[in-house]
């Protein structure tokens, strides 16, 4: 058996056939990636830890915008005494992991790659790019797109509903000394106790109780009333996250079928309606309890269909070729 350095089987053209390894050494090797996997996304997660304030503003800040946008009480709620930590960590975790996946990604490509042939390997490495940049766009469209609007749409909604009232929304009553609150652009250089305003800029009612800034809860004047706890709005962007970003990758599913032999490009172009009724079926599945964001959903996979088809018309007769 020929052992071969790690520069000779990193070189382009090097033949997995002139090199064997017994199981002990491919386990060995597999152990080694698994490890250095595992330390980048550690030192991640602990950098993510130490500065994980940021992260977590970054991830509530479409929530935050969207209450200042409809005058709520800019504030997340909790129902659990750890909630805030434990979401803290499941925060700190998805961030380590999506920081950390090129550097794991690659670890396993290195053990991947020493038993593929040059040809397979350029395969691979051509379209990693443009899976990596696929993913990342539909996180993009997630943060800064859907979820946004999906927040907007259904804040908006909830509180027009009407409240049951036995007096007539529009009578006034008439009064002499009508009680007002100060609107500052911030918060006053030096409050006294007791003293309460309406600080403009981040939109929340303030009062000075001894030494302590307090935040008064307030809300809409109709029927509901918002009170989004933290862990459920979490779960909600990270689903929502996933969700397109793995759907995004739709493209080079139709490439890899193409190549393959599967389906033929001519035929998905024929079936080219029904599969758009089906994507939005599957859109529905996906995300079923966000209306908005199953729309938002489809509209893209729709376009992302038509990349697939023109991304496979040179893998169809590749695919032959090869066989």
């Amino acid at each position: 058996m020929t052992i071969q350095t790690e520069v000779q089987r990193r070189q382009p053209d090097f033949d997995p056939d002139d090199f064997r390894m017994t199981i002990g050494e491919h386990l060995e090797e597999l152990r080694r990636r698994l490890i250095l996997a595992l330390v980048g996304f550690v030192a991640v997660f602990f950098t993510c830890f130490a500065f994980g304030e940021p992260v977590m503003s970054w991830f509530c800040k479409p929530l935050i915008s969207a209450l200042q946008k409809y005058e709520i009480n800019p504030q997340i709620y909790f129902t659990q005494v750890a909630d805030p930590f434990m979401t803290f960590l499941e925060i700190c975790v998805i961030t380590a992991a999506s920081v950390a996946a090129p550097w794991m990604v690659w670890q396993l490509w290195q053990f991947v790659a020493a038993g593929l042939y040059p040809r397979e390997r350029k395969v691979v490495t051509k379209y990693v790019p443009l899976s990596l940049t696929l993913l990342i766009t539909g996180m993009v469209f997630v943060y800064w797109l859907v979820l946004p609007w999906t927040l907007q749409f259904f804040l908006a909604f909830s509180i027009s509903i009407p409240l049951p009232s036995n007096y007539s929304p529009d009578a006034h009553v008439a009064t002499t000394q009508p009680t007002t609150i100060p609107v500052l652009e911030g918060d006053p250089a030096h409050p006294v106790n007791g003293q309460i305003w309406i600080n403009h800029l981040d939109g929340r009612l303030k009062m000075l109780i001894g030494d302590k800034v307090r935040v008064l809860a307030f809300g809409p004047q109709n029927l509901t009333a918002p009170m989004i706890t933290l862990p459920d709005y979490i779960d909600l962007v990270v689903s929502m996250l996933l969700t397109f970003g793995l759907s995004f990758q739709l493209p080079l599913v139709i490439v890899a079928i193409v190549a393959a032999g599967l389906v033929e490009r001519s035929t998905l172009k024929k079936w080219r309606r029904y599969v758009y009724f089906a994507m939005s079926i599957l859109a529905a599945m996906i995300a079923p309890e966000v209306v908005t964001a199953m729309v938002a959903l489809m509209l893209p996979l729709c376009v992302l269909y038509e990349l697939g088809i023109w991304l496979s018309r040179n893998k169809e007769t590749a695919g032959e070729e090869s066989r």
